[in-house]
Parts: structure tokens; sequence; C-alpha cells
């Protein structure tokens, strides 16, 4: 069996899609959580000067998504065809660019702009973003893609507690009940429950 080492900040955020997605698997996994003292020496030893990273029987891969994409392939979560692949990418690309554009806001180091590009997009942006997400998991039987559980579901589930705290919305599946039904299915999967009840407690 290889040798699984995962690497990522101790916070859930981009990281945690793939940790799901290892308990989903029930595969063990060497789950580093490295601190932000540590990371300046890590930091040079990343492919990308970025976390997450994966090693497998040490060579290290990165980047969030690819990870996932990965592990959803090798636990059978993917797509059976081309086609059904792009239908999952196409929605998670999707999801990302909505953190994306909050994370406009968020890291704005201009007090003043970042108010007012919050404002801007609460009214005009976020609203929209989030009734066609929602509407699309709605259409898909409380997932984000094909109908079924794929490795999309993980991703969302992951860094939603990061696209609250971004949105400045804790109220997010209040408002948008079908985002909340993909993570109560992904959670849900008993070996998935058992790794978020075990897992170190963080805001985001």
């Amino acid at each position: 069996m290889p040798k699984y080492v995962y690497r990522y900040f101790p916070v859930k955020a981009l990281g945690e899609g793939p940790r799901l997605l290892f308990s989903y698997g029930k595969e063990e996994f060497e789950d580093i959580r490295v601190n932000p003292d540590e990371w300046a020496t890590y930091k040079p030893k990343t492919l990308f000067g970025q976390m997450p990273t994966l090693e497998i029987d040490g060579k290290q891969y990165a980047q969030s998504v690819a990870i996932s994409r990965y592990l959803g392939r090798k636990y059978g979560i993917s797509g059976a065809t081309p086609e059904e692949d792009l239908l999952i990418d196409q929605i998670v690309d999707f999801v990302n660019d909505i953190r994306a554009k909050a994370a406009i806001v968020h890291y704005e180091q201009d007090e003043t702009l970042k108010e007012k590009k919050h404002k801007d997009f609460s009214v005009n942006l976020y609203p929209i973003l989030l009734e066609k997400l929602d509407s699309i998991i709605a259409d898909n039987n409380g997932h984000l893609a094909l109908g079924k559980l794929t490795w999309g579901d993980f991703v969302l589930t992951g860094m939603l507690d990061y696209m609250k705290v971004m949105l400045r919305m804790p109220d997010l599946e209040e408002k948008y009940v079908n985002i909340k039904k993909v993570v109560d299915n992904v959670v849900a999967i008993p070996q998935v429950k058992a790794y978020v009840e075990k897992a170190p407690k963080t805001d985001f």
C-alpha cells in the first residue's frame, strides 16, 4: 500500500476536502498540520510555495482540487465518462469562483475599500452566485453533480466554514438549505462522521 503524507495548515479552509476524502476511503494517511511558525521552513520545500501538499511514497504533489480529484478517482466517486467528469469539474470550479470573489474582499488591506466591496458584493453578487449554486444542488438530489455523491461534494463540505467567514454569512446554510444538504449527506457517511467527530475543532 502507498504511504500518504498530507500537509496543510491547522484549519479546514482549502485543505479539509482531501482529509474528508481520505476518511471516506478509509485510507491511512499522516495528517501533518503545519503551524504558521513552521511554514517558513517548509515553504521552500513545496512545489508551488503553498499547501496543501500530498506525498505518495515520498513523491510530492500539490493543489487541493487536483488532490481531491485524484482521491475521487481512487475511491470510485468521480465520473464514469469524460463528460461526467466535466460536470463535476465545472461545478467545483464554480464553487471556487465564489470563494475567490469573497477572498478579494476578505484579504483587501484598505479597510475603507474592503467595506465598500463587501457592501457591493453582498447586494449585487453573492446572492446571485449562491442562489445559482443552491439551485444546481436542488436539481442534483442534494449533491453538486450527477445527482449522486462525488468528490466535489467533499470539496464544498471541507471549505464551507471558510466561505462563511469570508462571505460574513454565518447563517449561509439557513439561507441556502440545499447547500446544507451537501454537507449533511457527506457528514452522514459513517467513516466521515467518525473523522469529523475526532478532528481538531477550528473556526474555518
